[in-house]
């Protein structure tokens, strides 16, 4: 069996979430009619939006469920922009999710957007004197992660909503990497809209939701029956139920569970160092800097890819956290952002931990990782090896 460390690309469902979503599919009525049956699925429905808003310190009018995080994002930083109509200007972090990149060049390309990119920091850290700088009341919205997907650097949210609310501007926050590992107050934040799924926490695929301030505004992206605020079409019912048990047990033990991860992330950290002491390790070192489970390395002379297909061989399940498009592998635009070469990030390797992973599958990937980086080391010179002749 492959230990699975690769959790931030998803987490595996429980018995529970699975038996309950297994369960609700058994349920028929659509929960906008009005008989016994439609209501009963509407309860049901309405149950699990409140269980996914109080995950967030939320109201559950607050809460509008999507097909996922991505058409979350989409929603919340298309719709704002929208919106705010005279107001062209995004700013955006470097080193974003592709879900808001592509999104606001979407915006930039067919709308007319004008994107300013906010530089970070060597950690992956927002610069927040260069966005205060960049701030005006031409600007139509903020959008940010809440930590980096790939390096786990948490960033500072709070402070970019409250220098963003002097000029009256809506922040949108892409919360998915944080979401169930970080404690979230929507409330607190002072944030128009924040973006959140299912599958991160143990939910499942397809189904995600838009957090909306009250008082915000967000254009919706389809119509055609009004089932929810900015968003139409019959809701998931099933899969609304499974991401409010989901939600309900994350945050239940969030404490306890973030804890436990920070012990295991520090005991790989430890021992990767130890293991390959010329490896790297990116995104903020500090206890409470980055995410509890997420461990990111970079392995001089290596690539990437090679280190992934020599650890799956091996039986282990991580990512390289960069983009690959058309089979080519490219270096991680988080971490040129962050002030590395090309060369120095494409060696990148990403381990994210989650409720079942153990000591002795920490230990085990360690073990297994010079081995690894050897022959992937191997593999790089070989291919960087000029050649002579014809």
């Amino acid at each position: 069996m492959p230990i699975y460390l690769d959790h931030a690309a998803t987490s595996p469902m429980s018995t529970e979430v699975i038996a309950a979503y297994a369960s609700a599919l058994a349920v028929v009525g659509n929960p906008a009619s009005i008989h016994s049956q439609g209501q009963n699925a509407k309860r049901m429905l309405e149950e699990a939006r409140e269980q996914v808003a109080a995950s967030v310190g939320a109201d559950s009018v607050e809460v509008t469920f999507t097909g996922g995080g991505t058409e979350a994002v989409n929603l919340g930083i298309k719709g704002l922009w929208w919106a705010r109509e005279g107001k062209r200007r995004i700013l955006v972090p470097m080193g974003e999710h592709h879900a808001t990149i592509d999104t606001i060049e979407w915006l930039e390309k067919h709308e007319g957007a004008v994107i300013d990119w906010i530089p970070i920091d060597d950690l992956g850290r927002i610069d927040l004197v260069a966005l205060d700088a960049a701030l005006d009341d031409d600007v139509a919205l903020v959008t940010l992660l809440s930590a980096n997907n790939e390096v786990g650097t948490i960033q500072p949210v709070a402070d970019v909503a409250a220098l963003a609310a002097k000029h009256g501007v809506p922040v949108h926050v892409d919360a998915i990497a944080g979401y169930g590992y970080l404690p979230i107050d929507f409330h607190g934040l002072g944030v128009a809209a924040l973006s959140i799924s299912a599958h991160k926490i143990g939910g499942p695929a397809g189904i995600g939701a838009l957090v909306i301030a009250r008082g915000a505004t967000i254009v919706p992206l389809f119509h055609g029956g009004n089932q929810q605020r900015a968003r139409s079409g019959t809701q998931d019912v099933a899969g609304a139920v499974a991401f409010g048990l989901a939600a309900l047990s994350a945050t239940a033990r969030l404490d306890e569970h973030a804890a436990r991860l920070r012990s295991l992330r520090d005991r790989l950290v430890a021992g990767i160092r130890t293991a390959v002491p010329s490896a790297h390790l990116r995104g903020d070192p500090t206890v409470g800097g980055r995410l509890p489970g997420n461990a990111h390395f970079t392995f001089d002379g290596c690539e990437g890819d090679s280190l992934l297909f020599l650890l799956d061989v091996a039986g282990f399940s991580v990512s390289t956290g960069s983009a690959c498009q058309a089979g080519v592998p490219e270096a991680s635009h988080v971490l040129t952002a962050m002030g590395l070469s090309e060369a120095d990030a494409r060696g990148a390797l990403r381990m994210t931990l989650g409720t079942h992973t153990t000591e002795a599958e920490i230990d085990s990937l360690v073990a297994a990782l010079p081995e690894a980086v050897e022959r992937a080391s191997r593999a790089g010179l070989a291919e960087r090896r000029p050649t002579f002749g014809r």
